[in-house]
């Protein structure tokens, strides 16, 4: 491990997600084209090899709406396929729901950096298969803690969901999180996290990632801790999905955990 030293860490943030590998050009293909979200398709690999690309030049990525491995996916495990392809030595998912062997929900992480923990938590609602992936990046005080998320469709929902969220993220001096949290930045649910916590959401800015085709709404989200400086954040036009991806290069305290990134190896799965 390199010596830490005092000058500020930077890490490439990605947040995307990637409607298990579907393009959608328009509301309408929602209906027409409802089977593939039943069936696999080539077009699926051929994004998956394109969000791979795009994720290789990022330190962290946080996913939503990865499939492990089911019939639509050609049970495919996404994850571990995008970090394969991605060079990205530590890999995580959580999954969530599961309707049979058709279908899997999960988020995930692809990381340059070895997680010290991980924990999966469920989140709560009316209705069940939503979570909260915990990554933990050091030990004590100073460690890093992301949390990858995906809240529901409905502000009731969302609310508790936020509710619990705010309650991990408590005693963490240094937090980042990142996902589809189905609301604006000004939405009463995201004021009611910021309020409860130390993180915040860049200023003065508009970040639109919701449809892919014609994004005006901003559903995705990365949020940090004041002790983390941001340094870039941008919307990126890429249309593998019906979400756009959002991403942000920040400066950490330097921190014992850090260890540079290191060289592309074949994807580890951590328990």
């Amino acid at each position: 491990m390199d010596r830490p030293t005092e000058a500020p860490q930077r890490l490439r943030l990605l947040s995307y997600n990637i409607q298990s590998g579907l393009s959608t050009r328009r509301y309408s293909d929602y209906v027409t084209h409802s089977w593939r979200h039943l069936l696999p398709v080539p077009s699926r690999m051929v994004n998956l090899d394109a969000i791979a690309d795009l994720a290789a030049g990022y330190d962290i990525v946080g996913l939503q709406e990865v499939d492990p491995g089911s019939l639509r996916s050609g049970f495919v495990d996404q994850a571990a396929y995008l970090a394969a392809r991605g060079g990205f030595p530590f890999v995580h998912d959580q999954s969530n729901r599961r309707i049979g062997m058709i279908s899997h929900h999960a988020n995930a992480v692809l990381s340059r950096h070895r997680p010290s923990a991980i924990e999966d938590r469920k989140l709560p609602g009316l209705i069940k298969g939503r979570g909260v992936l915990c990554v933990r990046y050091g030990d004590g005080p100073e460690a890093l803690h992301l949390f990858i998320i995906h809240l529901a469709l409905g502000r009731r929902g969302r609310m508790q969901q936020l509710g619990f969220l705010a309650e991990l993220i408590a005693d963490a001096r240094h937090a980042i999180v990142m996902g589809d949290l189905n609301c604006h930045a000004g939405s009463p649910e995201i004021a009611h996290l910021l309020a409860r916590t130390s993180l915040a959401e860049p200023e003065a800015l508009h970040l639109p990632t919701f449809p892919s085709w014609a994004p005006n709404r901003q559903l995705d989200h990365i949020l940090v801790s004041g002790s983390i400086r941001v340094e870039r954040v941008e919307v990126l036009r890429h249309t593998y999905s019906d979400h756009l991806p959002i991403a942000m290069e920040v400066a950490l305290p330097a921190a014992e955990w850090w260890s540079g990134a290191p060289p592309a190896a074949a994807a580890a799965s951590l328990p």
